[in-house]
């Protein structure tokens, strides 16, 4: 059976195949956020099911697509969902996508998701810079025998998310009037919602948002050396801060509601990573 590295190499070279562009940054389109990807010029679309070993998305809001295209004059590939742990995958399988990449020549990876608000700070459509994560999902997708030609067997994750690029999200989000925010993310398995009593040990532990993924997509981002910025959206405040239930349509309506202010900082934003890759 070919290894990781061969069916990532495999399903990068089809994709770039299909496309004029050479991408050098990737997204990753959390729930409700994918519309972006529409937006893009000259663009390309591949389904998931069409591309080697690439997971399917099952989750409601995720297209499963790959969209190859311009932000302006940046060219980008956008994954319109990911899939999940919740979905039956192992970490290793949602973080083959950010493998592809990597194959792919993308130096810097955006992946967004909706989260849960735990920080009382923050209201339902406010957006959030990761600062740090806590993974709770008991799942990393670097266990097993380690393939040098990704990285190194013992990453460092100190400086996960990059300063840099959080810098440049926040001056954009300044000159553009956008509230942003910075917090700590806690990735939990799913999918069902997290209990009162596991958000109020979420805060106490010092998350700030939780969600459903993302965390193992950034591991194996790191591990392979790749630059990462990283954006929630807060489509709902945690169990027991609101006294009313959580639903998935709930995330829905409101990734529909911010997806313009989000567009409009991504926009402002791939430029400057840009010039940086």
């Amino acid at each position: 059976m070919p290894d990781q590295f061969t069916l990532a190499d495999s399903a990068a070279q089809l994709i770039l195949q299909r496309t004029p562009h050479q991408p050098k940054i990737g997204l990753v389109l959390g729930s409700g956020l994918g519309a972006f990807a529409d937006s893009l010029a000259n663009a390309t679309c591949v389904p998931y099911s069409e591309i080697p070993s690439f997971p399917q998305s099952t989750a409601i809001g995720h297209a499963g697509r790959l969209v190859l295209g311009k932000a302006g004059d940046v060219p980008v590939a956008a994954l319109q969902g990911r899939a999940h742990l919740y979905e039956g995958y192992s970490a290793q399988q949602v973080a083959f996508p950010v493998r592809v990449f990597a194959r792919m020549g993308i130096k810097a990876v955006i992946l967004t998701n909706a989260a849960g608000g735990i920080n009382l700070s923050y209201s339902q459509g406010a957006l959030v810079l990761l600062s740090d994560h806590i993974n709770l999902q008991g799942a990393n997708p670097l266990v097993g025998p380690n393939d040098d030609r990704f990285g190194l067997r013992f990453p460092d994750m100190t400086h996960t998310y990059s300063r840099v690029y959080r810098q440049i999200a926040r001056e954009e989000a300044g000159k553009l009037n956008i509230s942003l925010h910075e917090g700590v993310y806690a990735a939990l398995l799913g999918p069902s919602y997290e209990t009162p009593a596991e958000i109020e040990y979420l805060r106490r532990i010092g998350a700030d948002l939780v969600g459903m993924s993302t965390v193992a997509e950034v591991i194996a981002a790191r591990h392979m050396g790749l630059n990462i910025l990283a954006i929630s959206c807060v489509t709902n405040m945690a169990a027991g801060i609101l006294d009313q239930p959580l639903s998935h349509a709930e995330v829905m309506e409101t990734g529909e509601r911010v997806k313009s202010t989000f567009e409009v900082l991504l926009r402002a934003v791939l430029p400057r990573i840009e010039q940086l890759v």
